[in-house]
């Protein structure tokens, strides 16, 4: 059982062997044989014969992977003395072609099939006294039926080798370069995130830690204590987030909460706006909130969303309009969350310089678009300003969406946090966005190529097809003309006779004297001693076809010495 296992192993190759190509082998050798038998029977080959031409056919089938050479030139040799087995060879030469690792072992190889298909037809055939003949036909036959087959099948492996190894050239170039863009983009958020806790938070530490002292002070009174507390708290919210924002841009993730806000996981959604309105007006500004319309919940993002929209609206309020009251208004629509916070006119000049980065708007434009809502912020009638943002309820926050602002304009969202475009990845943190336009762009350069590989492969296939047939054809033309150049019939042979002039007798009778008559003045009676002969073939039908009735014209010293009719074995 090994034993055969083994050699089972041996024979399929280095190839696996699956279904489908031993059903296409098993196609190829039925195919072949049965083509094979015809030919032998046109032959009239023997039973032993047509058996022998199957089992080669067969065989040769089943090892041309395993022995591509080997049996490429064993099947050349076969195909010269079985008729039958020579349809095989062009199964073979495409196998060899394709198999056969490098050029000087193919040139090798072709060269002896060549050699031993040539050579034994020509031993096959040299009784019959036609090798002139039989090495053209077997030269022409070998280049179009072996040759071309191999010199188009490894065209097409070789180029289908090229293609599969730019494939992966271009996959790993493709790799590498996300890999580098994804370091530098790393590398960038940790030093803005270094720079960030570094600044921000070392101010930020100081204002809790002063704030905290005055806040004990014995000499506020308790409206200052109580503003003084409020400064404390919004600084400690403050650091907490900046600690976020700088573990996102150190790793891509969020840092995690303290105890006390993990908690509380709406903090930063719709449910913590009521508590940045309690610090407004702890603060001392005037801010009313309103709800309107059945509350409905959101996903994250867009809960998110309202928030930031209505912290950055009411801080624009307090930076450009101080003292001006403010209003937040929270309306549940039927397909949407719309947040409103509108402020009146500065009640007086700011304390100050402002300090403004000039982003907020765009930032929340962006992250409402981001989750298929929208963000509109302009001056009123009355001096005042207002931001309003519509948010739907169960928007994904991933993915490309369609938006139109109050100018009708349209916009495409790549995704949140720069993770995910149209083709997608898996959200935040995953590797950084591929191009996917040079993707495809490299992909339909791929199918182009094999596409053309394979038009190529036809082409030479086609070229082989009809060089074939042209042979074929020039052949058969050649035959054609040559068997009417050596034939006469039984009357004209009667009307010659002996001791006429050689030069009247050759002007009666066609020049013969080609490779069909060639050798058969040989065969017939014991020619004259010093005569040369013309020989010429019987125009009469034939009433077996492998006998050729042949009429020999010998001549001497310028006249008619001998005429003989004979018959020769094919």
């Amino acid at each position: 059982m090994a034993n055969a296992r083994a050699g089972w192993d041996w024979l399929k190759g280095p190839e696996p062997w699956t279904r489908r190509m031993l059903a296409g082998d098993a196609a190829i050798a039925a195919v072949t044989g049965v083509l094979g038998l015809g030919i032998e029977e046109l032959d009239r080959g023997s039973g032993l014969r047509m058996a022998a031409a199957v089992v080669v056919v067969v065989v040769l089938t089943l090892l041309r992977r395993r022995l591509p050479g080997t049996t490429l030139v064993v099947g050349s040799a076969l195909g010269a003395l079985l008729p039958g087995a020579f349809l095989i060879t062009v199964v073979l030469g495409w196998s060899a072609g394709r198999r056969i690792v490098g050029v000087s072992r193919a040139l090798i190889a072709f060269t002896l099939a060549f050699v031993m298909a040539v050579g034994l037809s020509v031993w096959d055939q040299w009784s019959q006294m036609r090798p002139l003949l039989v090495l053209v036909f077997s030269t022409l036959m070998f280049l179009v039926i072996t040759l071309m087959p191999g010199l188009a099948s490894r065209y097409w492996s070789q180029r289908r080798t090229l293609l599969r190894a730019l494939q992966e050239r271009n996959g790993q170039l493709l790799r590498e370069r996300a890999m580098v863009a994804g370091q530098a983009r790393l590398r960038e958020r940790q030093r803005i995130a270094q720079d960030m806790h570094d600044s921000l938070g070392h101010q930020l530490a100081l204002i809790s830690v002063h704030t905290g002292a005055l806040e004990v002070d014995p000499k506020l009174t308790d409206r200052q204590r109580e503003a003084v507390g409020v400064l404390r708290q919004a600084s400690v919210a403050a650091m907490h987030e900046l600690r976020e924002v700088v573990g996102i841009l150190r790793d891509g993730v969020e840092a995690p909460l303290p105890v006390e806000e993990a908690a509380q996981p709406a903090a930063r959604g719709v449910a913590g706006i009521a508590g940045v309105v309690e610090a407004a007006r702890g603060a001392g500004t005037d801010v009313t909130l309103t709800r309107s319309g059945q509350p409905r919940p959101l996903v994250a993002a867009c809960d998110h969303a309202a928030y930031r929209i209505v912290q950055e609206a009411l801080t624009n309020a307090y930076k450009h309009a101080p003292g001006a009251p403010i209003t937040v208004d929270l309306r549940y629509e039927d397909d949407s969350l719309v947040v409103e916070i509108a402020n009146g006119p500065a009640a007086g000049p700011g304390a100050g310089e402002v300090v403004s980065g000039g982003q907020g708007l765009t930032g929340l434009r962006e992250r409402a678009r981001l989750v298929g809502g929208m963000v509109h912020a302009g001056a009123t009638e009355g001096g005042g300003f207002r931001v309003a943002g519509v948010l739907p309820y169960g928007a994904e926050p991933a993915g490309v969406v369609e938006v139109a602002d109050d100018f009708g304009q349209q916009a495409q969202a790549r995704g949140l946090w720069g993770g995910k475009g149209p083709r997608g990845s898996k959200g935040p943190g995953s590797v950084p966005p591929m191009d996917w336009d040079a993707v495809d762009r490299e992909l339909a350069v791929r199918v182009r190529s094999r596409s053309g590989g394979v038009a190529m492969g036809c082409g030479i296939a086609v070229a082989a097809l009809v060089l074939l047939v042209i042979v074929v054809g020039v052949g058969v033309a050649f035959v054609v003309g040559s068997v009417n150049d050596s034939m006469i019939d039984r009357a004209e042979f009667d009307a010659v006779l002996v001791g006429e002039s050689e030069q009247a007798v050759r002007g009666r009778l066609p020049e013969g004297g080609n490779l069909i008559t060639q050798g058969m003045d040989r065969k017939g009676p014991l020619r004259p001693e010093g005569a040369s002969c013309l020989v010429l073939l019987s125009a009469e039908p034939q009433e077996e076809l492998t006998t050729d009735t042949v009429f020999r014209f010998c001549f001497k010293d310028g006249k008619l010495v001998d005429k003989q009719v004979y018959e020769v074995k094919q």
